[in-house]
């Protein structure tokens, strides 16, 4: 009977942490809406609440880091179950870095509403975040559901996010070019876009996650790049 109990308790204790992970993934969804919607509209006010907005995402970080030593601590759970564990702490910190490109994305926002508007670029952006916002839906869906072949799909389709950024980056390259007063803008955008598709690799460590749980075995082959031309630049800020 004791150990029955011991069994739905770790159970319970479980369901609260997956609970947590998606009420985090879907506070980390709104702010990349939010912060692409403050950069569309040029919306300052919407921007900054992106920028407080993160500590609410940060503070679902500490307290699942927090809940998940619990249970370490109390349970001792054997193989599954420590995998289990252990993957609602790496999924929350790949959530928390998301969240944080969100925050430094509605950063930018607030110096390039001073700026001309880059011709095309922000149509540009708003596909790529949006790629990414159902990349990162799929694959918490794929890690709740423990489907690993919707979490390889996820894994698959950051090939394209990669093929986008790299279109917008020759893009920018070109506005640069043409007009040098298009450089402070230009690089902003940059930024914008390399936080989103640093986004993408987020996601795609999620469903990882999942192939992972499912298998015991992360994939061990390297995730294909579109073109590595643009590859090396920096994620932008940190925090």
């Amino acid at each position: 009977m004791t150990s029955q109990h011991i069994v739905s308790s770790f159970d319970r204790d479980l369901e609260a942490l997956q609970a947590m992970i998606m009420k985090m993934g879907g506070q980390v969804e709104m702010a990349t809406t939010n912060a692409i919607k403050a950069l569309e509209t040029r919306d300052l006010e919407l921007s900054q609440q992106v920028r407080r907005d993160d500590k609410i995402i940060d503070g679902l970080d500490e307290d699942i880091k927090s809940e998940t030593a619990r249970v370490l601590a109390l349970r001792a759970p054997t193989a599954g179950d420590l995998r289990t564990v252990l993957s609602v702490m790496t999924i929350s910190s790949h959530l928390e870095r998301c969240g944080d490109y969100a925050k430094n994305i509605a950063k930018r926002t607030t110096v390039l509403v001073e700026m001309t508007t880059i011709s095309g670029t922000v149509p540009a952006l708003r596909r790529m975040a949006r790629m990414v916002e159902r990349m990162l839906a799929d694959a918490l869906d794929a890690y709740i559901q423990r489907d690993a072949d919707k979490a390889d799909d996820v894994r698959d389709r950051d090939l394209e996010v990669d093929q986008m950024y790299n279109t917008l980056f020759r893009s920018l390259l070109t506005h640069m070019m043409e007009d040098p007063r298009n450089i402070t803008a230009c690089m902003h955008l940059h930024f914008i876009a390399k936080n989103i598709e640093r986004m993408g690799d987020h996601a795609t460590s999620i469903a990882e996650q999942t192939i992972y749980l499912v298998t015991g075995e992360l994939p061990d082959e390297d995730r294909p790049k579109g073109d590595m031309t643009a590859y090396g630049a920096p994620d932008g800020d940190a925090k």
